[in-house]
């Protein structure tokens, strides 16, 4: 589900997924996302009519919702209506790009219509992993709260990955600095971000020597190359992220992955061993 600036909704955070991490092959992996995402199209056109299966800039769909816990529930239904479980089989993550909802002026994040200090929002966070199979939040504070980060990190880094993306863009400095002060335990790796790809293969490397998580990223507007799908492979990341099952310059990656996936010998699917926990 899109929300944010990439979608035509009320949604504060930008972009809900779902992780299928509980597999232990690829190929059952996608198959299931792809059951869940046309699961959820029938859902929202069920409750909300034929004009909320549009999508936004990722390919998510984009239904009329204003409240992270509605977006959240809708996908725990489309898991359950697929016939797989939530948690076990497949789990959630969330990119809150939430630096466009940072007001300096008070030190407050607006979110649904609330002012939340840092710690309200750590505590907010806290809350929705206790309520949903939640383990991964990408860019929970705003891009330059390195502090924020660090104490969401120490209070919630044990059960989810805290990713950051605008907080890192994919700038060695910056990642570096954020290693040094313990601030998130994941980066979003954006080929086109960093500028070339000795400079990606710097943050990846200099990532995982310091067991951070490297994400290679797609960006909203996306191309129909294939090469992060190669790239994460080659680098063993484990992780991608590369939008819903739509749309040709997203599914072009997938196929690519399962390309991939079958000429290789002994390919590994590594499932919840990349994330802190199952839940």
């Amino acid at each position: 589900i899109n929300g944010g600036v990439h979608a035509g909704n009320k949604l504060d955070f930008q972009e809900f997924m779902i992780i299928p991490a509980g597999f232990s092959d690829f190929i059952d992996a996608l198959r299931a996302s792809v059951e869940v995402y046309q699961a959820l199209r029938v859902i929202l056109k069920e409750e909300f009519g034929p004009s909320a299966v549009n999508v936004g800039d990722e390919g998510g769909y984009a239904p009329p919702l204003e409240k992270t816990h509605d977006a959240l529930n809708l996908l725990v239904k489309a898991v359950q209506r697929a016939g797989y479980e939530p948690g076990g089989q497949i789990a959630l993550g969330i990119d809150a790009a939430i630096s466009r909802l940072y007001r300096e002026d008070k030190d407050v994040y607006v979110i649904e219509g609330r002012e939340l200090a840092r710690e309200d929002m750590i505590s907010y966070y806290e809350s929705l992993i206790s309520e949903y199979p939640l383990i991964s939040i990408e860019d929970p504070l705003h891009e330059e709260d390195f502090e924020g980060f660090t104490e969401l990190t120490r209070q919630l880094g044990s059960k989810c990955l805290i990713i950051g993306d605008d907080l890192f863009t994919t700038n060695y400095r910056r990642v570096s600095y954020g290693i040094e002060k313990k601030s998130a335990n994941a980066v979003l790796v954006k080929v086109n971000q960093a500028g070339t790809l000795t400079e990606t293969l710097d943050v990846v490397k200099l990532a995982v020597e310091n067991n951070y998580r490297a994400i290679i990223s797609h960006r909203s507007g996306e191309t129909e190359d294939t090469a992060i799908a190669d790239l994460a492979v080659a680098l063993q990341t484990g992780l991608i992220k590369t939008g819903a099952p739509a749309r040709g310059e997203r599914t072009c990656k997938y196929n690519r992955l399962l390309e991939i996936y079958s000429e290789l010998e002994k390919p590994r699917y590594p499932g919840f061993k990349v994330f802190p926990r199952k839940p």
